[in-house]
């Protein structure tokens, strides 16, 4: 294993070696399986500006450092990324594309990244985007790099803006007679003018739903959510439960630990047709549904045949991607990009040493 500590120690490593698999933090071992360079010492957030609204760190540096230090000025990363407490990395969670329950009202990672610097697969330096909200217009690289697993290249330094963090939190939990009940009411509050923060579903049947923002405002919006919800099974869950819910959530405590951890992006249409397929499997599937039925996290059994998952990927014809257990690889259904996709590799990896699979 590589551990380069500077630009020209990763652009030499990349140059020596005949195929580049990348990790971070760890927090994701089905796509760091076989890395043989790691960016763990290319860590450290190098420029913070609370009155700009922006940061830049090394792609090595640990996502629990980046929320302490934008914490300390009322901010934050609203699209809740995943894995802090796992040890997660701020380069692992572009490279892999992921976002959390705040995605809902605030968007995904890709709508906070503004700038990288990375290394090619012919270790050339490239950079890409800025360092400020309002940037030049041209080839938007730091786009690119969001989902694509290391493959166009090695981040080294990322650029984010940031937000204020809502003065007060409150979670409103429904439950409902069945998963269509609940469906049918996650997708009224999803296209209702009610802002809210994360909106998830935990099957069979619950609804979990976060508003953030004022404290003045809350009981109102939480009337209003309730009047749209349609039941008059709520429960209204505050301050530390309130935390807790949602850090549950975006850690993944609810996957056991004999389960891999599947990403599956859906539309809202398609949660009852995989709720139809975990329903009649031999072994649980535990899941929950986020981003107002967006996402599906599928925390995938041992016991349950990895070609099952294909299968479902097929009849949804969706794309998943397997961020823990063995999966090889952990990219599952038809391969997405055609002609575009190569077209980058030509120039970011001609020779193909960061294909991931």
């Amino acid at each position: 294993m590589e551990f380069p500590a500077s630009l020209s120690e990763v652009q030499d490593a990349v140059i020596s070696l005949s195929r580049v698999r990348v990790t971070g933090g760890g927090s994701k071992p089905a796509l760091s399986a076989g890395a043989n360079l790691s960016v763990a010492k290319l860590s450290g957030i190098i420029e913070y500006n609370p009155s700009e609204y922006t940061f830049t760190a090394f792609a090595g540096t640990p996502l629990a450092e980046i929320r302490d230090e934008l914490g300390r000025n009322g901010q934050s990363l609203p699209f809740d990324p995943p894995f802090v407490e796992a040890g997660g990395t701020l380069g692992g969670t572009v490279a892999a594309g992921l976002s959390g329950p705040g995605r809902f009202r605030y968007g995904g990672v890709r709508d906070f990244f503004l700038g990288a610097k990375l290394v090619t697969g012919e270790g050339r330096m490239v950079f890409g985007g800025g360092k400020v909200v309002k940037n030049a217009a041209g080839f938007d690289i730091p786009k690119l790099m969001v989902g694509g697993l290391g493959s166009l290249g090695v981040l080294i330094e990322l650029t984010f803006k940031v937000f204020p963090k809502p003065a007060t939190f409150v979670t409103v939990r429904a439950d409902f007679a069945d998963a269509r009940a609940a469906d049918d009411a996650m997708t009224r509050l999803a296209m209702s003018q009610c802002e809210v923060t994360c909106l998830d579903l935990e099957p069979p049947h619950r609804v979990w739903v976060r508003i953030g923002g004022l404290s003045e405002a809350t009981e109102a919006r939480v009337d209003r959510v309730r009047s749209i919800l349609g039941t008059s099974d709520v429960t209204v869950v505050r301050d530390n439960e309130d935390e807790k819910v949602w850090s549950d959530a975006r850690e993944f405590r609810w996957v056991p630990s004999d389960h891999s951890l599947i990403k599956l992006p859906i539309s809202p249409g398609q949660v009852l047709a995989i709720e139809e397929f975990a329903t009649k499997q031999k072994v649980a599937v535990p899941r929950r549904y986020s981003v107002g039925g967006n996402v599906a996290w599928l925390a995938w059994p041992n016991g349950l045949p990895q070609t099952d998952l294909d299968g479902l990927c097929a009849q949804l014809k969706r794309n998943a991607l397997a961020l823990t257990g063995t999966w090889d690889p952990p990219q599952r259904g038809a391969v997405m990009g055609g002609a575009f996709r190569e077209r980058l590799l030509s120039v970011f990896d001609p020779a193909s040493k960061l294909a991931v699979s």
